[in-house]
């Protein structure tokens, strides 16, 4: 019974909770990036490249798909800079609002010791 304990007190931690949910959050951005650059991103390239065929189906030899491997880095580069776009503006927006709201009550009351030790 202890182990069950043990095991319902970690899978209910916040960490976990909070893991899952990026996960599950992260699996559909990236469905949502593949898409976009499948369907309305590499329509766009194909026609750019001289080849009488789809791009992504090159193979250099028996099995070996340059095509898909290239397609795969400029998916990843993509779904990279989303998500270092999206996580740029979190900060921009948590740095504005901490600036907005200074001090809490417990800094306030700090300062006003600080500044009392001073005199």
């Amino acid at each position: 019974m202890r182990f069950i304990q043990e095991f319902k007190k970690f899978a209910l931690r916040g960490n976990v909770i909070g893991l899952s949910v990026g996960m599950i959050m992260g699996s559909a951005f990236g469905k949502i990036v593949t898409a976009l650059i499948e369907d309305l991103f590499m329509p766009m390239v194909n026609p750019l490249l001289v080849t009488d065929r789809n791009w992504q189906s090159i193979e250099v030899g028996p099995g070996i798909k340059i095509g898909h491997f290239i397609a795969s880095v400029l998916n990843f580069l993509v779904i990279s800079l989303v998500i270092f776009a999206v996580i740029k503006l979190m900060h921009t927006v948590k740095k504005s609002e901490e600036q907005v709201a200074g001090p809490t009550a417990t800094e306030k009351l700090l300062i006003e010791i600080r500044d009392a030790l001073k005199k």
